[in-house]
Order: structure tokens, then C-alpha cells, then sequence
């Protein structure tokens, strides 16, 4: 699938995993949402200024050329460059003035001038437009010493779109740069894929709502509202947020409802192996399909995917570090694959290490970490903890992105390249 290309150029060696594990790599686990995540169906037409942040169901055309018109570049004089004779400097008498949005009142003679603004039609008759700080004004003369190549100034009717041409396709997710080329090619409305439905369910008798009052035993609710505003896209419609006991029963009646109505359930805890870890074996009764469960990946090690009748699901670590991390790896590109994007841009790029690591080898190792500017090269630098733990969240304020460490490495040296994944994209 194209959602994972990017992580697929390029390994940065975590498809390694530990032989004696059942864990599978990530690369493996990327693997397979590409191959058992399909995209939801489902379109819907919408006004261009009500698309930002969709995804195109339907390629966009222009509708016309674009320009529709030749018109100049500059403000300034459009004359005919052929009829300047001899040696300059040359008069050439004003004959025409055309503003943006008035038609020209009739041909450039040979010899004459007619003043024109940025984007008025040049008139017939002229093939180049000359600055008006290149020209001196004497009253109703127009004075110049450098004879203009012809072309000069004009853009030429359909030198950016012409009928018919493809200026988005299917697939494309509208930033402000998508939605200028489809106001450029005329298009109105344009074909969407509805949104993705998300439902998010998460564990844990001990979560309280943030800020309410908490037993000596029990913790406010980070995973909620992070993962809610991970959520709040135009391309995702967040049907139900749940809080859900560690209840076998409980649990069971909410993910059945949300495999209803949802396209993808996120759910956070409960997918170890402990006798309170209670998700997996609800999805046992409700017959769910488990693609993977357990990636050699640190932290996140207990994430899972599956599909719970019609429906997607992406088992997070119940730890909110463990379940930003995760989320981005596994949740972005599986959201993509759902939506019908279309992925062309690489999700990593390379970065080098600010000081050294030491760890213990075996599984990939992903780390929160912050850009520090540019070394002698040009290349990034990137600070970041020297462990992680799972579940604290201070830092992240200050990080810009994940670092990911490979499998079998036990040491880097400072300077050392690394690959970095950033938080925020496009």
C-alpha cells in the first residue's frame, strides 16, 4: 500500500526482531495493516472552502486554460517589439490604458504604447510588456533606450493549466496549497471521501477525567483527551470517546456497539498478558480477526490490529508516551490507508545524533526528541532522553518528533545518523 511506502524506503533496521520472540518487527507490522486495511467507501460532495484537510474521492480537472487570457506579468507599457526601428532611445505615444479586469480597447498600432496593470489582457498587437520603472513618462509619451525581447512580461493563455488537464488526483489530501490549484482549475465543489468514523475506547479502573477529584489509587485520564485531539481532523469524525472499566462484560457491549458504526476502534490497555488485561479476550468472544499482537518495538511492545467485524481496530498501550508513540507509527499511516490517501512524501527523513546512545539491543527503540539546528554539514541535529519511560509526558511539550534507534545497535557515537519522524505533517 502506498500509506507505507515511506517507511519502506529506506529501513532504518527495526525490521530486525529478536529470533527467539514471537514479536514480529515493524516493518512487518506495517506490513500487514497495508495488506488487510482497506479503504472505507462511501463519497460526498462539498463546497472548496469547506474541503481543507479532506481527501479527493475524484480526481480534479481544470476547467478551462489557465490564464484564460494572455496577460502581463508587471505594470508597465505592452507595445510591439518589431516596430521599435533603428537604434534608441524611442517615443511611443500612450494610446490605450487597461487595468485588471477591463478589455482592451482596441489593437496596438505599430509605434505606439498602452499602459497596462499586473494581470490586464495584453492588447492585440503587443508581444512584450516593458517594466514602467524601465521607461521615462513625457506627458503623453512613453520614452525607452532598450529594446525588449519579444514575450517579455506576458503570461501566456493556459501556460499553467489547460482544459481538461489533471491538476489533483484521486486520493490527494487538501492543504492550502491543494485547495489554491482547485480554485485555480475552477472547481467549486469538489468529490470527497466521506470521513473516517473513529470510535475510542479507553481502559483502566484506575482513569479519572483530568482535573476530577482521584482516589489515593487512581490517575487522571491522559489518553483521552491526547488521543481526542489527535482525532479532531476533518477527514475523521470522532463518533464516541469511552471510558472503559476493566469489566470482561462492560468491555464487550462497547466494542460491539462501536464495530457497528465505527470504521477504526482505537482502544488504549488491556492488550498484555495480565489477568486485568481483559481487551483480547473479549475480541476472542466477539469472534475479532488479530493480524499482529506484539511488535519488537520499545515502548509499545503490546500493540495490536485486527478487524472486529466490518471494522479496523488499533490496540494501544495503555502508557500515554507508549500510545503517542505508537499512534503516530501505526495509527497515521493506517488512518491514511482507511481515508484513500495517497502517500508520496517520505514520513522520515535522516537526522544525526547530538551525543551518543548506549542501550540494551534487541528491539527498535523509538525516542521523543527535539531539533537543535544544523551542524558544519547542513545536517539536522536532534537532542532526546537518554532512556524513555513509558509513561511520563512532561517533556513532550519540548520534542519535535521520534528518533528511531535500530534493533541490534547497543551503541551510537554522536553524529551518528538517525532517523527522525516529525510529529506534525501534512
Amino acid at each position: 500500500m502506498k500509506a507505507i511506502q515511506a517507511f519502506e524506503n529506506g529501513r532504518c533496521g527495526c525490521e530486525t526482531s529478536n529470533g527467539a520472540s514471537p514479536l514480529i518487527s515493524m516493518d512487518e507490522a506495517l506490513r500487514r495493516l497495508g495488506e488487510h486495511a482497506r479503504p472505507i467507501t462511501g463519497t460526498e460532495t462539498e463546497a472548496l472552502s469547506l474541503a481543507t484537510g479532506r481527501v479527493l474521492a475524484d480526481p480534479v480537472l481544470a476547467a478551462t486554460m489557465t490564464p484564460p487570457f494572455d496577460s502581463s506579468a508587471m505594470d508597465g507599457y505592452a507595445l510591439d517589439s518589431a516596430a521599435l526601428w533603428g537604434e534608441g532611445p524611442w517615443r511611443l505615444p500612450v494610446t490605450q490604458r487597461i487595468p485588471a479586469g477591463a478589455e482592451s480597447t482596441g489593437r496596438v498600432a505599430g509605434g505606439t504604447a498602452a499602459q497596462i496593470f499586473t494581470g490586464a489582457p495584453v492588447p492585440l498587437g503587443a508581444d512584450a510588456v516593458v517594466p514602467q520603472e524601465h521607461v521615462a513618462r513625457d506627458g503623453n509619451l512613453v520614452i525607452l533606450d532598450r529594446r525588449p525581447q519579444p514575450g517579455l512580461n506576458i503570461r501566456r493563455a493556459g501556460g499553467d493549466m489547460r482544459p481538461g488537464q489533471t491538476v489533483l488526483g484521486a486520493g490527494s489530501r487538501l492543504g492550502p496549497r491543494e485547495i489554491a490549484a482547485c480554485a485555480a482549475a475552477g472547481a467549486a465543489r469538489v468529490h470527497l471521501i466521506r470521513p473516517v468514523r473513529v470510535a475510542l475506547l479507553v481502559t483502566g479502573n484506575e482513569v479519572r477525567p483530568a482535573g476530577a477529584d482521584r482516589g489515593a489509587a487512581e490517575i487522571w485520564d491522559i489518553n483521552s483527551p491526547m488521543l481526542s485531539s489527535e482525532l479532531s481532523r476533518p477527514d475523521i469524525h470522532l463518533i464516541d470517546v469511552i471510558q472503559g472499566a476493566d469489566d470482561r462484560t462492560h468491555l464487550r457491549r462497547a466494542l460491539a456497539d462501536m464495530a457497528k458504526a465505527a470504521d477504526l476502534i482505537v482502544t488504549t490497555g488491556g492488550i498484555s498478558v495480565g489477568e486485568e488485561d481483559h481487551v483480547k479476550p473479549v475480541l476472542g468472544e466477539l469472534e475479532a480477526t488479530v493480524h499482529f499482537s506484539g511488535v519488537a518495538i520499545k515502548p509499545g511492545k503490546p500493540v495490536s490490529f485486527g478487524q472486529i467485524g466490518t471494522a479496523s481496530w488499533l490496540g494501544l498501550p495503555g502508557n500515554p508516551l507508549s500510545a503517542l508513540v505508537i499512534w503516530h507509527i501505526f495509527g497515521l499511516p493506517l488512518l491514511d490507508i482507511l481515508s484513500g490517501r495517497q502517500i508520496a512524501e517520505q514520513r522520515r527523513r535522516h537526522v544525526v545524533a547530538g551525543k551518543p546512545i548506549f542501550r540494551k539491543p534487541g528491539r527498535c527503540e523509538v525516542r521523543p526528541a527535539r531539533l537543535m539546528g544544523f551542524d558544519s554539514e547542513g545536517r539536522e541535529i536532534v537532542d532526546f532522553g537518554n532512556t524513555v519511560n513509558s509513561a511520563h509526558v512532561a517533556d513532550l511539550p519540548g520534542t519535535d518528533g521520534l528518533i528511531f534507534i535500530p534493533a541490534e545497535t547497543d551503541r551510537l557515537p554522536e553524529g551518528a545518523l538517525l532517523e527522525f519522524q516529525p510529529f506534525n505533517r501534512a
